[in-house]
């Protein structure tokens, strides 16, 4: 199942990306249009969380906009605004829709709590929401992500992999989580614990605020502090963002020990392959954004999400969404040619740049 959904991700995240910005630059002839389906001109509304992560402009945003007119014969318009981790901000954008009157929102949210009250707005004028990659709060209609508890399982058990027979209940573990007002970064947290917990030590954790480099950087240099430079034997970092500023600081402190991360961003694979960190999780987009777009136009156009979203799942506020969930897979230096570089993620040349040619030369990734 795992090995289909990367191979779906292969082909459209290689299409997607190439087409990046061209969906509009080829209207079909009105007068051979007999195929378009009643209702293609719909109008769509997708909102991003922030751009400090490389993810949301460089793979969401396009690949959604790509499928997006895929299925609706380049006739839909969409209308995108990116939040910028400000959740004031992202309530203004859902009342800037609204009053624009979109037929369905696509929304990543900032602060999955916060967002219920817009997403109440959206319901009540008639306008249905997607929750994407985040769960959020209030009447969506539709969800996907990708199995966040099996993402944090997935860490855990990666680190107790790179430990071997240091993966003692002596063992001291430093977690560096996500941001409380992100519900996946709970989901990773909880899967992470189900993995770790009884097998090493807990010696220090955090939650950090906006999935803060700076922040986690900040944190790793208070745990070095608290629990002593010598005795911290692996670290759990919930994203590839945040391993960057830990992994500055365990060096500047002279310290080299596994450390983990998540959505294998360039910066990411390259330490993977220097050996400053030693995995990250792959999410292939493509699956996720498909679902969020497939999803977004079957409800503006009110038909069935049946033959989609094959999942079910309960929030706080909504019980048995509509949804579709993705699997992931661990990125390691082994399996680097088999993930990013096969599904055209990244090229050898992105990542084997400078002082990263002679370890990419040692995997053999050429």
């Amino acid at each position: 199942m795992r090995r289909a959904a990367v191979a779906v991700a292969a082909g459209a995240m290689a299409v997607s990306l190439a087409a990046c910005g061209s969906a509009k630059e080829s209207k079909g002839d009105d007068s051979s249009s007999a195929s378009a389906k009643k209702g293609d001109n719909i109008k769509v509304g997708l909102l991003l969380p922030e751009n400090k992560t490389a993810r949301y402009e460089k793979f969401d945003k396009p690949l959604i906009t790509k499928k997006i007119q895929e299925l609706t014969n380049n006739k839909a318009e969409i209308q995108y605004n990116n939040a910028r981790q400000d959740a004031n901000l992202q309530a203004q954008q859902v009342d800037t829709m609204i009053t624009n009157k979109v037929d369905v929102l696509i929304v990543d949210a900032v602060d999955a709590k916060a967002i219920q009250n817009s997403v109440q707005k959206a319901k009540d004028a008639g306008i249905k929401v997607v929750a994407y990659d985040r769960l959020a709060e209030g009447p969506i209609s539709a969800y996907t992500s990708f199995d966040n508890e099996e993402v944090g399982k997935t860490q855990g058990e990666a680190l107790l992999k790179a430990l071997g027979s240091k993966a003692t209940k002596s063992s001291k573990i430093v977690m560096v989580n996500g941001s409380v007002t992100d519900p996946n970064a709970a989901q990773f947290k909880k899967g992470a614990h189900s993995v770790l917990d009884g097998k090493v030590t807990i010696a220090k954790e955090y939650d950090t605020k906006e999935w803060s480099p700076d922040n986690a950087n900040s944190e790793m240099e208070a745990a070095i502090s608290s629990v002593g430079k010598g005795k911290i034997a692996g670290v759990y970092s919930a994203n590839d963002g945040m391993a960057g500023g830990i992994i500055t600081a365990l060096k500047a402190a002279g310290i080299s020990v596994p450390v983990t991360g998540q959505d294998a961003e360039l910066a990411g694979v390259q330490r993977i392959v220097s050996g400053e960190q030693y995995m990250s999780v792959y999410k292939p987009y493509a699956p996720e954004a498909e679902a969020a777009a497939e999803m977004a136009v079957a409800l503006a156009k009110g038909e069935s999400l049946d033959s989609v979203a094959k999942d079910k799942v309960s929030s706080g506020s909504v019980k048995d969404v509509p949804s579709v969930l993705v699997p992931v897979t661990a990125l390691t230096k082994d399996n680097i040619n088999d993930t990013v570089i096969k599904d055209g993620v990244y090229t050898v040349a992105d990542i084997c740049t400078g002082k990263y040619k002679s370890a990419c030369d040692k995997l053999g990734l050429k």
